[in-house]
């Protein structure tokens, strides 16, 4: 039986949280890496690759169901994420059926409340 129902952490993204990301992935498109390059853009700085978020949701699913398995995820990047805001990763259960647990994933921005990726997923035991 699960005991607690919802997770979530703050954290901060540094620009050598980035450049690490994309080493690791191969993904090093300038609007993660360049921030010269990013200055020219309508973000104006580098902001996260979609899947570090994805990754660190997939970090706080695995805190809250330790040992689940993910048999779908679903998710959206309505705004961008930039370094150096503190950012409110969260999880949510929001259901449970016969082909696993709902959970509700988001990311938002502290200091204004907007929300740069949102989501569900489905776990099973």
């Amino acid at each position: 039986m699960i005991q607690i129902e919802h997770t979530r952490m703050v954290k901060v993204f540094r620009q050598s949280d980035f450049d690490d990301f994309a080493r690791l992935s191969g993904d090093d498109n300038p609007i993660h890496t360049d921030p010269a390059f990013c200055a020219g853009t309508r973000f104006g700085r580098t902001v996260a690759h979609g899947l570090l978020l994805c990754s660190v949701l997939r970090g706080l699913i695995d805190r809250l169901l330790p040992g689940c398995r993910l048999s779908e995820q679903s998710v959206m990047f309505p705004a961008p994420t930039y370094t150096g805001e503190p950012m409110r990763f969260s999880v949510k259960v929001t259901g449970r059926g016969e082909q696993g647990l709902e959970l509700a994933l988001k990311v938002k921005r502290l200091n204004d409340g907007v929300v740069t990726c949102q989501g569900q997923a489905r776990a099973v035991l």
